[in-house]
């Protein structure tokens, strides 16, 4: 039997959708104006007249980008980054969290050790202490000053941890009933029914390492091993400066600087810059809601 809507419902119903479509197109719009400024002519650009669809439909900025070499180098910094600091994250986020999901009998120190991760979250040394520390390491301009500073994600490692305890008592009793230590515990039974928390987290880990740029502006003294978020920000505060350094172009830069802008090529650089986390996001976004809400369920 269908139960039909009241009028009053209906009107909410209506309201919103119309609410969530402006959320969504709030969200959506930058994007698309970024778009087509990338595929837009200088000229159009230059004058404000682009708003949602190109002016003067042209690939020139794109092809002015792929004739550069510092975006390219910028790029495999990034996904160097990407490489170790995730499956660092991970690696430690899991281990850590395991023993922490133990009750207070099997680990006595528990609770000592979540409020000592979790003050971490409240209290951190600052910006010029963790700097000193990363210098006298000698981590200065190296892809490690990137990663290790940030090698344990502590609110990732709650979600896991809450995850983790919220799993069945019997599931783990009967793993160690059938001889399992908490080694393969953790690898056969605790990690295959955690895959959407895991999931969730590695999204967080990727997105967080490729979208960070100011620890590259504090670590990296010289632009040749900025990351790409980095070296994006520079061509975005300083356009003229970025296309006065572009020397790698030689004879073709007078021509590229007839046909594009600072504008235009950095809307492609930042488009292109988008399209590893577009690409990967459709594949673990399913993984959100689950990986989320499954923590905080208990029995």
């Amino acid at each position: 039997m269908t139960i039909k809507a009241s009028l009053p419902r209906k009107i909410f119903l209506v309201c919103n959708t119309v609410f969530l479509l402006l959320i969504a197109f709030v969200c959506v719009a930058p994007f698309i104006n970024l778009l087509a400024v990338s595929f837009s002519d200088k000229v159009a650009v230059e004058a404000g007249e682009v708003t949602f669809f190109p002016i003067g439909f042209t690939t020139v900025s794109y092809e002015f980008i792929t004739n550069t070499s510092k975006f390219f180098v910028s790029l495999l910094i990034s996904l160097k980054r990407v490489a170790i600091g995730v499956p660092l994250n991970l690696l430690l986020i899991i281990i850590t969290a395991y023993p922490l999901s133990k009750s207070k009998t099997d680990f006595g120190a528990r609770n000592i050790f979540s409020w000592f991760f979790v003050v971490t979250i409240l209290f951190n040394a600052g910006l010029i202490p963790t700097y000193m520390v990363v210098r006298t390491t000698g981590l200065i301009d190296s892809v490690w000053s990137l990663v290790l500073p940030g090698a344990l994600p502590v609110f990732s490692m709650l979600v896991v941890m809450n995850y983790m305890r919220s799993l069945p008592k019997e599931l783990l009793e009967a793993a160690y009933i059938d001889g399992a230590g908490h080694v393969q515990t953790l690898l056969r039974v605790v990690l295959p029914v955690s895959l959407p928390t895991i999931a969730t987290v590695t999204l967080f880990s990727v997105v967080d390492h490729w979208n960070s740029w100011f620890d590259g502006m504090i670590y990296m003294n010289h632009i040749e091993n900025y990351p790409l978020q980095t070296y994006l920000q520079t061509v975005v505060v300083n356009p003229q400066e970025f296309m006065r350094n572009n020397t790698d172009l030689s004879g073709n830069l007078s021509k590229y600087l007839s046909l594009v802008s600072a504008r235009t090529t950095g809307a492609a650089q930042m488009f292109l810059a988008m399209i590893p986390i577009l690409l990967i996001y459709p594949y673990l976004q399913k993984y959100f809601t689950t990986g989320l809400v499954m923590g905080s369920v208990k029995e």
